[in-house]
């Protein structure tokens, strides 16, 4: 598995199949908000794909959030490549992205029916936090912010 630093644009597939993904744990036709990928351009934002076998199969962002605070966003691994550590690799590269742009915190959301992705950011240190952005009145949102 390589990690590689690419535009958003780039990984609209994976992107796409994480907002298939979503409506069909969550219910509903909606797909996800798009975001603007000038917000995922280095420094302080980055977004990355990893690759097994020429393959992109997982991916993740950061962008920035608020003043001192960036935002996971569009974490993804391709269902034939769970269970492989992608996931937490990917995280933790974005982790270190934030802390080099110099953020003092690491929020994301997510939501009940993603069970495998809350217990990723608990185990990786990440606490709950009160729900904030566009899911923060849906009883399934849970949000989590790391301390950097």
């Amino acid at each position: 598995m390589d990690l590689h630093e690419v535009g958003y644009s780039e990984a609209l597939p994976l992107v796409q199949a994480l907002s298939d993904e979503m409506i069909e744990r969550y219910g509903g036709g909606e797909p996800s908000h798009p975001l603007d990928p000038a917000a995922f351009a280095p420094p302080l934002g980055v977004f990355l794909v990893a690759r097994a076998d020429g393959e992109d199969v997982a991916c993740g962002g950061v962008r920035p959030l608020r003043t001192g605070i960036a935002e996971v966003k569009r974490m993804y691994v391709a269902p034939g490549h769970r269970n492989r550590g992608l996931a937490r690799a990917v995280l933790r590269a974005l982790v270190a992205h934030a802390r080099t742009a110099g953020y003092a915190e690491l929020w994301l959301e997510t939501g009940t029916a993603q069970p495998e992705a809350i217990a990723l950011y608990l185990s990786e240190g990440f606490t709950p936090i009160t729900p904030y952005g566009q899911h923060r009145d849906h009883p399934d949102s849970r949000c989590y912010a790391l301390h950097l």
